[in-house]
């Protein structure tokens, strides 16, 4: 086959239209790389020439294709995405033209009831993510905890401690230089283990590489909306029996007690509403709207949800910048419909190119790529299109244009579709098929979607997807100096900026005021009509973000990659409400995520300082001590005593940003008092293992003083660094944030159960199941105030640049320097 992409870019092509930032998030992420010394070795025309002429090759697989035709329609691909109008998504422009070649995104690989099927699912996954693709999991085929295994007379685990075996084999992966691992763990709502499910992530340090979601059935929708009331029932997988779903005390034992649909969905909001998962899927609705059920039934999505896959099948991903397609200016501002439907016929094809060309991890999923034939053509910059079109978010009207965005991305995409399939023919699943019942002859199953845009969206300087700005304004690092010192920019929305200087109320304290507050909601000298448009992710209230989700998914093949942010305020009640009006708006699934919700440190504000000010004396008290005459204070050395060779020491386990850190306190059981600390870190390093050592040795020398441990840990708790991580005991800021965090929890047991106890291991420290905390979680939310609290400016920092990481796409992103999860 010719190698167009090893062909120069002609010299007429226009040359890239890119911004400052995306050009850093393409030579970070994206250009080719000197194996040896790490530089840059491609500019970006080149690297949009070689994934435009790379999957431009796949016109030469079929009949009638020429080179000359496929230079012609490389040059199409090219000039569509230099312009920024079309960006594929991530693995394309990393991989195109390049020896691994794997195009896709994401994947779904089946979890068999067997040892053997699920450590052949383990393989698959890393033979996928070692490329940097995602993979996605039903774990509902497994049998639950406690069943039996005939072949070796004993019982299995269940689902969750193979979900955790997936998991570490993910850590255990470095991928190529590009992309994170990313999972999907999906259970469905009628598995017996599913309490277990539901309250596995209460402890965020688990599965950190996982979201999780439950797949919710009609059958239990139908029940809680007849009678919530209704006694749970759940079905073993092996033995296809239905039985109640008992309820458990706080040691783990089978009650007389059931639970209920009612208080089962309670269970799954109250955990959305507190770290933001479990996420729900409705799987029916999924797989009633499949179009090729003769291929079989869907189980799972893809990590970030907007694509519903059979076992094998593939992500291939493409969006087009909406905020491009707006002409004109004031009265005669319009959108231009017509190149919006000429640009998805051209990148409807490219992404069925991108099918021909892809080199697949596995032959299973070549094999059912191919099959199927399905592509996920969506959008991006729909929030920008909304500020020029002067129509706000919230609002009935811009509901309706997000709802013919989607309606003619659908009707042409599949008109497209029929077009490839009169040069190339039908997808090979298409007979049995719905659209075989319906007459019309598909290139593709399935078309559209709307996926995380994450850094393609920086590419392409536009808003991410179908979500609202995050901010109007916000800090960006653009560069390092010689010293390797980040360079501080602020980076204005290019609509919101022109609007405000052609009306004269642009300034430099209003923009920084903006970047403080995320909103110009409160902003007295900016003008109400334009507060009333330019509104942000916080200013839109749930029902909004869920409206907009309902309006897309109406006209859209696969499903909407969308997240439902939520005020920290906000209570349980109101993700249930939102959980209702999805199910009524028909959509495939959900993601919220409530600010603050998985870190509860505040961000800094600029007084903070002003905190740590003593407070003012009682006037009284002062001049009761203007009477007294201080004797002089007597100033002696410290004098650390000396330990005997053998002591007991008790043994904490800790994660922190640099591993799992293991920590080690010696004891004086008739003082009651602890003497030394120890503390080593797995995977630390050699400067984080000598930081912890130092740390210790002071520590140990204040305790061998006769110095207390808790006034120790005052100051070393809450410590931050570059680097954290969450934990279920808050996020771990620093090693020495950790070590803090490790000794109180050793101080609180000893406080409980007593030193003796503790050390001769009669304290129960496990004593607490997931029923219980289910419990315990539910009669806290009924008791949780609805008060605001000042927790609603808490923020994630980006591991990259220690900026604000946002929640959106149903993903997470940093908007200033393109860091994505996705």
């Amino acid at each position: 086959m010719v190698q167009l992409e090893a062909i120069d870019p002609p010299a007429d092509l226009i040359d890239p239209q890119l911004t400052p930032n995306a050009l850093k998030v393409l030579e970070r992420r994206y250009l080719k790389k000197d194996p040896e010394n790490g530089s840059v070795i491609e500019a970006p025309r080149q690297l949009f020439w070689r994934v435009a002429a790379h999957i431009a090759k796949g016109e030469l697989c079929f009949g009638g294709g020429t080179p000359e035709k496929a230079v012609a329609v490389a040059r199409e691909f090219y000039d569509l995405m230099a312009r920024r109008f079309f960006m594929p998504n991530s693995p394309t422009l990393m991989n195109a033209g390049r020896e691994m070649g794997m195009l896709s995104a994401c994947f779904v690989l089946p979890v068999e009831d067997s040892i053997e099927g699920i450590f052949d699912s383990i393989k698959a996954t890393a033979l996928i993510q070692k490329a940097g693709g995602g993979t996605g999991f039903s774990f509902s085929r497994l049998r639950p905890q406690g069943d039996i295994v005939k072949s070796s007379g004993g019982t299995t685990e269940g689902p969750l401690s193979f979900i955790q075996v997936f998991s570490k084999a993910t850590d255990a992966i470095q991928q190529g230089a590009f992309r994170r691992g990313a999972n999907m763990g999906i259970l469905r709502i009628d598995h017996p283990d599913i309490m277990s499910f539901i309250t596995f992530k209460d402890d965020l340090s688990r599965l950190q590489n996982y979201n999780i979601s439950v797949s919710v059935t009609d059958r239990f929708l139908n029940e809680l909306r007849a009678d919530p009331a209704t006694i749970h029932q759940v079905m073993n997988p092996r033995s296809k029996q239905w039985k109640a779903l008992v309820k458990r005390d706080a040691q783990g034992n089978d009650t007389n007690e059931f639970w209920t649909v009612g208080e089962l969905w309670n269970l799954i909001v109250e955990h959305a509403w507190r770290t933001g998962e479990p996420g729900v899927v409705f799987i029916d609705r999924i797989n009633e709207k499949n179009p090729i059920k003769n291929v079989g039934l869907i189980e799972a999505t893809n990590p970030c949800g907007e694509q519903p896959l059979h076992p094998y099948d593939s992500c291939n991903l493409g969006s087009i910048n909406l905020g491009l397609l707006i002409k004109g200016e004031g009265k005669d501002v319009r959108f231009d419909w017509d190149e919006y439907k000429q640009i998805i016929h051209t990148t409807t094809r490219f992404l069925d190119n991108v099918i021909e060309v892809n080199k697949y991890p596995l032959p299973e999923i070549d094999a059912m790529s191919k099959t199927t034939r399905r592509i996920g053509l969506g959008v991006m910059g729909f929030a920008d299109a909304l500020y020029k079109l002067g129509i706000a978010y919230n609002s009935e009207e811009g509901c309706e244009f997000g709802e013919k965005i989607m309606q003619v991305l659908n009707d042409e995409s599949h008109l497209a579709s029929e077009f490839l399939a009169e040069e190339r023919g039908v997808f090979p699943a298409w007979e049995g098929s719905d659209w075989q019942k319906l007459g019309r002859r598909l290139r593709n199953s399935y078309t559209t979607t709307v996926a995380p845009t994450g850094t393609i969206s920086i590419i392409a300087d536009c808003s991410g997807g179908i979500e609202p700005m995050f901010s109007l304004a916000f800090i960006r690092q653009v560069m390092k100096d010689t010293k390797g010192r980040p360079t501080i920019m602020r980076e204005v929305n290019y609509v919101f900026e022109s609007l405000a200087k052609e009306r004269g109320f642009y300034a430099d304290e209003m923009i920084d005021k903006i970047i403080e507050e995320g909103s110009i909601a409160h902003r007295p000298e900016i003008p109400d009509e334009i507060k009333k448009v330019f509104v942000t992710a916080h200013d839109i209230t749930p029902y909004w973000h869920m409206r907009m989700q309902g309006a897309f998914q109406r006209h859209c093949d696969s499903s909407i990659s969308k997240t439902i942010n939520f005020p920290h305020d906000a209570v349980a009640e109101d993700v249930r409400k939102i959980y209702d009006l999805a199910v009524e708006l028909d959509v495939k699934g959900v993601t919220v995520y409530r600010d603050g919700c998985r870190d509860v440190q505040p961000m800094a504000l600029k007084k903070s300082g002003d905190s740590h000010t003593k407070p003012q004396e009682d006037a009284n008290s002062d001049a009761a001590a203007a009477e007294v005459i201080p004797a002089t204070p007597v100033i002696t050395d410290l004098q650390p005593i000396r330990l005997p060779e053998i002591m007991p020491s008790l043994r904490i386990r800790q994660i922190t940003p640099f591993g799992n850190m293991h920590v080690k306190v010696s004891v004086d059981p008739l003082q009651n008092r602890e003497r030394e600390v120890f503390a080593q870190l797995g995977k630390g390093g050699d400067v984080a293992n000598s930081d912890l050592e130092a740390i210790c040795r002071i520590l140990s020398l204040w305790l061998r003083s006769n110095g207390t441990l808790e006034l120790a840990l005052k100051q070393l708790e809450g410590i931050g660094s570059s680097l954290s991580v969450p934990t279920k005991d808050g996020r771990i800021m620093s090693l020495a944030d950790g070590l803090a965090k490790a000794l109180l929890r050793y101080l609180d047991a000893k406080r409980r159960f007593g030193l003796h106890a503790l050390l001769l291991g009669t304290a129960n420290l496990e004593s607490r199941t997931a029923d219980a905390a289910a419990i315990e979680a539910q009669q806290a939310a009924a008791q949780a105030p609805r008060a605001r609290s000042n927790l609603s400016g808490c923020k994630i920092k980006c591991p990259a640049c220690q900026g604000e990481l946002a929640f959106q796409e149903g993903c997470v992103k940093c908007h200033g320097c393109g860091f994505s999860q996705c």
